[in-house]
């Protein structure tokens, strides 16, 4: 436990381009709900968690091509956990924003196929 929140610490200091110029634009309740960066989920560290959505952000770079399978064993997991998954690519990010971001905030509009109860 102690090594996976000093290892998401580690993370939030260490964004990528893409991961600060995304988290830039989604902090502070920007598109009207709360992200959490770097957010630990069971076995796995999300780039990008809103808890109160159900909707998870991940950024992905050139090595996610060689690891797709991995990646949707990973979907897979926090789907079964009743998060939304949206994968970006890091170059998206940085040169599509608005794109980007878009997308964020129409998923956040659409009502959550499972939502938590009252």
């Amino acid at each position: 436990m102690q090594l996976r929140r000093d290892l998401a610490r580690r993370l939030r200091r260490d964004q990528t381009d893409a991961e600060q110029e995304l988290w830039r634009w989604i902090r502070g309740r920007q598109l009207g709900a709360k992200f959490r960066r770097q957010y630990s989920i069971g076995p796995y560290i999300t780039d990008f968690c809103c808890l109160e959505q159900l909707l998870i952000l991940e950024l992905d770079g050139g090595q996610h091509a060689e690891q797709i399978a991995r990646d949707e064993r990973r979907s897979a997991y926090l789907a079964e956990l009743g998060f939304r998954v949206l994968r970006f690519w890091n170059d998206q990010v940085l040169t599509d924003i608005e794109v980007v971001l878009e997308e964020i905030f129409t998923n956040l509009k659409v009502p959550h196929p499972r939502p938590l109860p009252s």
